[in-house]
């Protein structure tokens, strides 16, 4: 039988050092560090958390953000049920460069992906050169929900990646279930599945209480 009864396919996007790594291992592996090096082309976790009574597996894609990169992690996109804008409130330019995002999404995903946009970095308040108004309003405007996170401090973070599942399932229902899978059955073998970080991959879970 089945571990969970909803699989979805959620991509991070967005410029290269805007924080994309650091919401993915603090939200998949409680982890935060100051020192990094940029992904190269992709990585990923699989994570499950309880919601209304389901239990929904979410595969979390980091793709890198370097132009370099785009050919490889665009394809991606494909099959994603969620896609998650990333830009640094620090580096307005992140914030600009969402539009080229927001085209490579349109070329790539389907029509009806969920997404969210997110500025990251709400720790360094004082260095901040997006305000939250301009950030909501450039969103609403092209049908997103925006949230502000600090992967630092773990604001925002579980909220953000529990805001895609509900409305993944609200959107997709049984559609997004594994073909020929059943919903239901025993739950004792979820895991955290990826890559192997010093030599052990992390294991646990995590359960996720959303109230409409």
């Amino acid at each position: 039988m089945a571990d969970y009864d909803y699989l979805f396919k959620m991509v991070l996007v967005g410029n290269s050092s805007v924080g994309k790594t650091c919401l993915f291992l603090q939200y998949s592996d409680n982890v935060f560090t100051e020192s990094f090096m940029p992904t190269i082309g992709v990585d990923f976790r699989i994570k499950t958390l309880e919601l209304e009574n389901s239990f929904i597996k979410m595969q979390i894609w980091d793709t890198a953000g370097q132009e370099r990169f785009k050919t490889i992690t665009s394809s991606y996109y494909k099959g994603a049920h969620g896609l998650i804008l990333v830009f640094d409130l620090t580096d307005r330019q992140s914030f600009m460069d969402l539009d080229n995002w927001l085209m490579e999404i349109e070329k790539h995903a389907s029509e009806r992906v969920i997404k969210l946009l997110i500025g990251n970095k709400s720790d360094l308040e004082g260095a901040r050169t997006v305000s939250y108004e301009e950030a909501f309003n450039y969103a609403k405007g092209n049908g997103m929900k925006y949230m502000e996170t600090s992967a630092k401090t773990a604001k925002n973070v579980t909220e953000a990646f529990c805001f895609m599942a509900k409305n993944i399932k609200e959107a997709v229902g049984g559609l997004a279930k594994s073909e020929g899978e059943t919903p239901g059955g025993e739950k004792e073998e979820r895991k955290h599945i990826g890559k192997v970080i010093d030599g052990k991959k992390m294991e646990g879970e995590s359960t996720c209480c959303l109230k409409n």
